[in-house]
């Protein structure tokens, strides 16, 4: 193949991410769990086009998503899989967040993002993306669950990587609707937890006798108790003042600080890594990091860096201790 067409397949990669949203938003996958059907009974149940229905069909099962046979039956691949609502690490949330008008445009403001350096979520909407789900609170439902399934598919990683069964109490810190911790405490028994985040965020939220629900604002204080404090994605939605911030506010808690966040490779590496970098361009106007811009972050907020310990998701649990 030469390399136009493998930069045409690059350049209409957003075709495909569409594709899958709408199947996502359709439940597809779901409706064929218990085995293949035809695309006309697909409309039926998804109450749309059959004839626009097969052409999103046919098309994903080119690209593996779906398999069709020479009947327009179409049945599940193990790619597409991911995409039922059911399985432990379903991305059907992800699937269906990244397809939204709001997430779209912004990456459409990217152009404009990259010859100022403003964010490019603010260029688009005008606020903020925090402000915008406070205002919007239906996708900020459909945001919770595109993070819910992210936590769901680096839990394995993270539980075979790293023992967080050697703390007593782990706060987690900005935490979503609790599913990461969720699975900690299902994986360790003897663990105790505490999710933080704001109000509208945990309100409802029940993860039994071993944890706990406390609202609040990580940039005002967070809950005290805690053996170790753990931030899945929160610094790299921030910039390097904001972080720092929100680190000091744990580092007046003591205890042992746990980020899991990627970390930025050497040139012409890291691929994922790099595209999550834009993405918090473009979103909530943070950065991925060095290693190196790591340190420098918990140097500033009074961390020492104990260790990195890689998963097989791509994530880091980033170690670091108050500093002496």
């Amino acid at each position: 193949m030469s390399a136009a067409a493998d930069l045409r397949r690059l350049v209409n990669s957003y075709q495909v991410s569409q594709a899958i949203h709408v199947a996502a938003i359709l439940a597809i996958a779901d409706l064929l769990a218990d085995g293949p059907r035809s695309s006309d009974d697909l409309a039926e149940a998804t109450g749309t086009n059959p004839r626009a229905l097969y052409r999103l069909l046919r098309a994903l099962a080119a690209f593996g998503v779906f398999y069709e046979d020479d009947n327009r039956m179409f049945s599940l691949t193990e790619l597409g899989e991911p995409l039922r609502s059911d399985v432990p690490e379903s991305l059907a949330g992800w699937a269906a967040f990244i397809g939204r008008p709001n997430h779209r445009d912004s990456w459409g403001a990217l152009a404009e993002s990259v010859r100022t350096g403003e964010n490019a979520f603010l260029l688009a909407h005008g606020v903020r993306v925090w402000e915008y789900r406070a205002e919007h609170p239906e996708e900020g439902a459909i945001f919770d669950r595109a993070m819910a399934a992210s936590s769901n598919v680096v839990l394995r990683s993270l539980l075979a990587a790293y023992d967080f069964g050697r703390f007593g109490t782990i706060v987690d810190v900005g935490g979503g609707n609790g599913t990461l911790l969720a699975g900690l405490l299902e994986a360790h028994p003897e663990l105790n937890g505490v999710l933080f985040d704001q109000p509208h965020v945990v309100e409802g939220v029940d993860l039994g006798e071993r944890g706990s629900v406390v609202a609040g604002n990580f940039f005002e204080s967070v809950p005290d108790g805690g053996d170790a404090y753990l931030l899945k994605w929160i610094i790299h939605d921030w910039k390097d003042e904001e972080s720092i911030t929100i680190l000091r506010n744990v580092r007046s808690r003591g205890g042992t600080l746990l980020l899991i966040e990627r970390i930025l490779g050497p040139p012409n590496e890291t691929p994922e890594a790099k595209l999550s970098d834009l993405n918090m361009l473009v979103g909530p106007g943070g950065q991925e990091r060095t290693l190196e811009e790591f340190e420098s972050l918990l140097e500033a907020a009074g961390y020492e860096l104990v260790g990195t310990t890689p998963t097989e998701s791509g994530m880091f649990v980033i170690e670091a201790a108050p500093a002496s």
